[in-house]
Formats: C-alpha cells, structure tokens, sequence
C-alpha cells in the first residue's frame, strides 16, 4: 500500500470519526445543559448550511447558482432538502435526546436496509438469500438493542426506538434523492444549500431566539463541535480522504462513524451499554458492512463488464 492510500484511508476515518463525535456533542448539550433537538437542529442547519456555502462559492464561484436554473433539478432539490436532509437531522438527534448517541448513531445505520427495500421494489423482485440473512441479523441485533433479549422488557423507550429507525429511513432518503445532484453539482451545493434552507424552515417554527440557553464554555464548545467539527471538518476530511481511496473504500471508512460515537458515549458520556446491547451493536454494525461489501462487490464487476465491453 502506497503512501498516498494510507493518508487517505487516515483522513477518511479522521472525517468518520467526526461526525461520530458531533452526536456526541449533541448528547453532551441535551444532557448537561438542557438544550432540546430542535433548538440545536436548527441552530446546526442555519450555520453549518453558511458555512458549507461559503466553502463552496470559495471552491466552486458562480457555478453554486446552476442548481437553480434547472427546473426538474430545482424540484429534487427542495424534496431533498425536506424528506432527505430535514428528516435526517432532526430524527437523528432526537433519538439522541431520547437515548444516547451511540445508539442512535446505530439504529440510523440500518439505513441500507432501507435502501435494500426501496431497490427491490423498483426492481419489482424479492430479496436474494444473502440480502435476506442481512435483514434477519439486523432485525434481530435490533431486537437485542431495545428489549435486552426479553420480549417483554422494553430497554429503549417506544420514542426513542421510532426516532432512530425514523432516522435510518432519513438517512436512506438522504441517500436516495440526493446522488444524482451531488454528481451534478457538487457536495457543497447540495448540502450546503440543502441544509441552509432545512434550517430556515425550522426558523418558521422552532424560534430559537425565545429559548434561554446558558452561553457558557460548554455550551460554545458543544454547539462548535456539532456545528463546527460535525460538518465543515468532517465533509471536508471525509471528501479529501474519498477522493485519494475511492468511493467503496470510503464508504466502508464511514462505519468508523457508530463505532466511534458508541466509544464516546462510553468513555466520556457515561453512558452504560448492557452486555446484550453490545451484541445487537456488533451484530447491526457487522450485517450493515457486509451487507455494503456485498453491494459493492456487484458493482465493481458491473463496472468491469462495462469497461471490457467499451474496450470491445
């Protein structure tokens, strides 16, 4: 392995390992001071949505206006920017507020499955064997995260269970509206604008501005590493890093993202994990990896055949 491989698959776990600290920070925000999800949505949508803007008229100049010049485009965007990225941010640290970050940060992981679904009925087909055993392991890790292996105890609260697999179906239409325009316009563009408008929506009905919120050293540093760390450091790291390993390796990378955030809260957050959440982790984390490495080993063998026929 090259030099320039192995800085890469650094930078690309730096990215991952980011954005499993923010929904730390948002733990550490809802627990120590009292601060709710949508307040800190909102706030996080607003600031890092100018901050990625600025970063892509830097990079990018006039060229961050075509998404509006296209009406079709223009469509998916805004459905983007509610079903996929308003979605996916408020559910994710809900579920956070409603249980910790690493189990969140989990349940959100199942999104593939989601995705899985979504192309079996596009494909009007049933799942193969091995996309079958992939939803039996995780539905049953999930089993094992929220009852504890008893049918009758419920260990996570019916909301925080909702939020977080509400949260992977957001992750999964965050995903699925949004590839087509980030090939044409760039992540920045997308993102950026995706988020700065989530976030004004917000405004309309969140106030933030009427909410009492104790602005001392923590607070500042709870809200800049959501804010700061969570987006602008972790897109940053993470596209850099992709860029120098490709995007299947990349795409593997970010499963550093739950297991740093299960550390974290672990380690720093107080959080206490039965043995038997453990395992529905393992299990979730070790099916949603397979379940890609599976995606991917089709892909690349599609791209394969591709090649060999333009080469005919």
């Amino acid at each position: 392995m090259d030099g320039k491989k192995k800085a890469g698959i650094f930078i690309t776990l730096s990215g991952g390992m980011c954005w499993g600290i923010s929904g730390c920070f948002g733990q550490y925000l809802f627990n120590e001071k009292g601060i709710t999800a949508e307040w800190l949505v909102t706030i996080r949508l607003i600031l890092a949505g100018i901050i990625l803007v600025l970063m892509g008229f830097t990079l990018q100049g006039g060229k961050m206006w075509d998404i509006f010049k296209n009406k079709s485009d223009r469509k998916q965007f805004f459905v983007f920017s509610m079903l996929g990225m308003l979605m996916c941010q408020y559910t994710y640290f809900a579920a956070i507020q409603h249980s910790n970050a690493g189990t969140a940060t989990v349940l959100q992981s199942l999104n593939p499955l989601v995705v899985l679904a979504v192309v079996c009925v596009k494909e009007i087909r049933f799942p193969n064997k091995v996309e079958i055993g992939a939803i039996f392991a995780a539905l049953f890790g999930t089993f094992l995260l929220s009852t504890h292996g008893d049918i009758h105890n419920m260990s996570l609260t019916g909301m925080a269970l909702f939020l977080g697999l509400s949260s992977a179906v957001g992750a999964a239409l965050y995903n699925l509206l949004s590839g087509g325009l980030m090939q044409r316009y760039g992540v920045y563009v997308v993102v950026g604008f995706g988020m700065l408008l989530a976030g004004i929506v917000m405004l309309i009905f969140v106030h933030p501005w009427e909410y009492e919120i104790l602005w001392d050293r923590g607070t500042i540093f709870g809200v800049f590493g959501v804010v700061v760390i969570g987006t602008a450091v972790a897109f940053s790291l993470y596209l850099k890093g992709v860029s120098m390993v490709g995007p299947f390796l990349g795409s593997l990378l970010g499963s550093i993202e739950p297991v740093t955030a299960i550390a974290v809260s672990l380690l720093f957050l107080g959080s206490a994990f039965h043995p038997t959440e453990l395992v529905g982790f393992i299990l979730i984390l070790v099916t949603v990896l397979g379940l890609s490495l599976y995606s991917g080993k089709d892909e690349r063998k599609k791209d394969g055949i591709e090649n060999e026929i333009e080469k005919l």
